[in-house]
């Protein structure tokens, strides 16, 4: 956008702030006209209800319009003040308004004044009564009411009627120079309100929908910008982009299946079809698998990865963590143990030399399936005829990854795996560039996790419980929110735990330590050797939450669940379904409020992840859900991916269609679409070029 845009304008250039009131506002982050005229109300009370004292009741907020027929300030018995002012508005009933300690609200009136009170009425004693009510002083216009109040998002010493003057002035001074980004074919399509006429209804509306109208219209704005885009990326990137022909022959499908030590599941082998028609064509993959946890993601992975070898390519699975990279190795050993493909484990705990010689080997096109963390995406690293890039919990990475292989100047197909399930409108806009396939079925044979919320009172009854795993040869995880003790929390820590376990009801069993402080060649061995069932119980922090994989694990403690998310108690007790026995889930929990309670009560009720999802972005909101910040994103400064599900919907339907009629926006009517795109995505989606 142009430096002449008035958004832009620093607020301390501009008369009448003085340099304590800036200050105010630069802690709310407003620096700017654009800043301030965005900082938009978090709700707003409509006192529009304006009654009669006599036809008042105690239902939520109402006005009243009456005269001042009494004034009073007394002290009570406990040290308060009490300020009370009564209004009349036919000399029979009455309204009481009170103040308690603001001895100077008295001053505020005089007897016969016009005034309405807004607030919420009472009956108390003999009479109508509203505390602390909202006042507005009335001029000879009795029918003039106090209309629609906004609540804005202020901090100490701000109050909101100095907030609410700089805004008047604000945008009186500029608001009819903003350029109005939004198409007009667009705003007719919605009957959206012009920029200007938004600004006023967001901040000086009339009614309370014309407030709303305003706001979703600059919501709908914000979900456009971004699908559009994601729309720009995916066009960029599947009709440009030249990627290698992988096809899929009855032979190669006989040849991979029999690999798998198991049959695929119908969800598995839908996707399965998904993901090789999307190899067969000469546009590059670019596909979202999604499976609930233990849905069995990994086997379609591995189908790819192999049907891409198969096609003479080389197959890279990029992981986030070295314990996860070298877990699928492991997968990828058991399965390749009597073929000819040629694998390699890329992480950092490699000698130099053996890096070198790996990535030669990789160079020259000795090396078909390479596995690996962020190593891949390094300088150094390069591929001879590389085919497929697999991408294991994408969100572990950001946004960037995907466009760093093809800076390099080559077009892979790409799979993006997550076993984190999404509510809908999260994946609309982190993974908005991708087609989506869903695994929810459990591979046959797979038993449900038993969960019961304990209380602490039966600690030595939930023991006795994992003992008797134990002793039966089974497997099982003790998981704690933190690695140390903490002096401020009274919370249970990996590191004391463990130690307590060691000497007391677990001293019969071999117990190990995990957790995300240790190096990642302690990580591996500690792993290692509970894997090959060396160890009998692990203590441990949510570090196993994601891809740890044990099938004779079956035994899960959880201590203070209700410091954890829904989605991330969902992973963990996925790890206790990994094989044909069931598994059983204990929690500990002492939740202090009513959303922690409902938290762990979904928890129980369904084993569905992406019931769970939508539930806990429901219940803690998506920033601590799934923040699209982490993804490089940024985030919304409007829009509400709950409220709001049905403007991503509509804007995402219009993006779409926009670019497949103007590819480039190139159009003279989307000239400032085309720039709020490239101004806030174009060099974290990489769209520099579009057009």
């Amino acid at each position: 956008m142009a430096e002449s845009n008035p958004l832009h304008i620093a607020l301390e250039t501009l008369p009448d702030i003085s340099a304590a009131r800036l200050e105010l506002l630069e802690r709310l982050g407003l620096r700017n006209v654009g800043d301030l005229l965005f900082h938009f109300p978090r709700t707003y009370e409509d006192l529009n209800d304006v009654r009669s004292i006599a036809a008042l009741s105690a239902d939520g907020i109402q006005t009243v319009q009456g005269e001042v027929v009494e004034i009073e300030g007394r002290s009570l018995t406990d040290g308060r003040t009490v300020v009370s002012v009564v209004l009349s508005d036919d000399g029979k009933n009455c309204l009481e308004g009170v103040w308690f300690n603001q001895s100077f609200a008295a001053r505020r009136f005089r007897y016969g004044q016009r005034l309405s009170f807004s607030g919420k009425p009472k009956w108390y004693r003999d009479h109508w009564q509203m505390s602390n009510p909202r006042v507005q002083i009335l001029d000879g216009d009795a029918a003039a009411g106090p209309g629609v109040v906004p609540i804005y998002p202020l901090t100490e010493d701000l109050r909101p009627d100095q907030l609410r003057s700089l805004l008047r002035k604000t945008l009186d001074r500029y608001a009819s120079c903003l350029t109005d980004v939004l198409p007009v074919s667009l705003r007719h399509k919605h009957d959206w309100p012009t920029c200007d006429q938004a600004l006023r209804d967001v901040h000086f509306p009339s009614t309370l929908s014309a407030a709303t109208r305003g706001r979703r219209r600059f919501v709908y704005e914000e979900f456009l910008i971004l699908q559009l885009a994601l729309a720009l990326r995916r066009r960029d990137v599947r009709e440009e982009g030249r990627a290698p022909v992988l096809t899929t022959t009855p032979a190669i499908d006989a040849r991979i299946r029999r690999l798998f030590p198991f049959q695929l599941a119908a969800d598995q082998d839908r996707a399965v079809a998904e993901v090789c028609r999307d190899l067969a064509a000469d546009k590059p993959m670019q596909r979202l698998l999604q499976a609930d946890v233990g849905a069995g993601k990994t086997a379609v992975a591995v189908y790819a990865l192999l049907t891409t070898v198969a096609n003479k390519h080389q197959a890279a699975l990029m992981a986030p963590t070295e314990v996860l990279a070298r877990q699928h190795a492991q997968v990828l050993d058991r399965y390749l143990a009597h073929s000819r493909v040629r694998r390699l484990l890329l992480t950092g705990a490699l000698t130099p030399a053996q890096r070198r010689d790996g990535l030669a080997a990789l160079a020259a096109g000795d090396i078909d399936l390479v596995v690996g963390t962020q190593a891949l995406v390094q300088e150094d690293v390069r591929f001879a005829r590389l085919g497929l890039v697999v991408i294991d919990e994408q969100h572990k990475f950001g946004v960037h990854q995907r466009a760093r292989f093809r800076r390099r100047g080559v077009d892979p197909h790409y799979l993006v795996m997550t076993a984190t399930p999404i509510p809908r409108t999260v994946a609309l806009t982190v993974f908005g560039d991708l087609d989506v396939s869903i695994i929810r079925q459990l591979p046959p044979g797979r038993q449900p996790v038993v969960t019961r919320w304990e209380p602490a009172s039966q600690r030595h009854r939930v023991y006795a419980r994992v003992r008797e795993g134990l002793e039966q040869g089974r497997q099982g995880y003790i998981v704690c929110p933190l690695v140390d003790e903490s002096v401020a929390l009274d919370v249970k820590a990996a590191t004391q735990t463990h130690a307590e376990l060691c000497e007391g009801p677990f001293r019969d069993f071999r117990v190990g330590l995990l957790h995300g402080r240790q190096d990642d060649e302690t990580k591996a061995a500690v792993m290692d050797s509970f894997r090959r069932r060396q160890l009998d119980l692990l203590v441990c922090t949510s570090v196993i939450e994601v891809g740890v994989d044990v099938p004779n694990a079956t035994l899960l403690v959880i201590e203070h669940a209700e410091r954890f998310g829904l989605s991330q108690l969902h992973q963990l007790r996925g790890r206790v379904s990994r094989g044909p026995s069931a598994g059983q889930c204990f929690l500990f929990a002492e939740p202090a409020g009513d959303e922690g309670r409902q938290r762990l009560r979904a928890f129980l009720r369904t084993t569905d992840g992406f019931a769970l999802a939508e539930e806990d972005m429901k219940l803690r909101g998506t920033g601590e859900f799934f923040g699209a910040r982490q993804h490089g994103l940024g985030e919304l400064r409007i829009g509400n991916l709950i409220a709001d599900a049905d403007l991503l919907g509509m804007a995402r339907k219009d993006a779409f269609a926009l670019v497949a009629d103007d590819p480039g926006l190139r159009h003279p009517e989307h000239a400032l679409l085309r720039a709020a795109v490239l101004a806030k995505y174009g060099k974290t989606l990489d769209l520099a070029e579009i057009g």
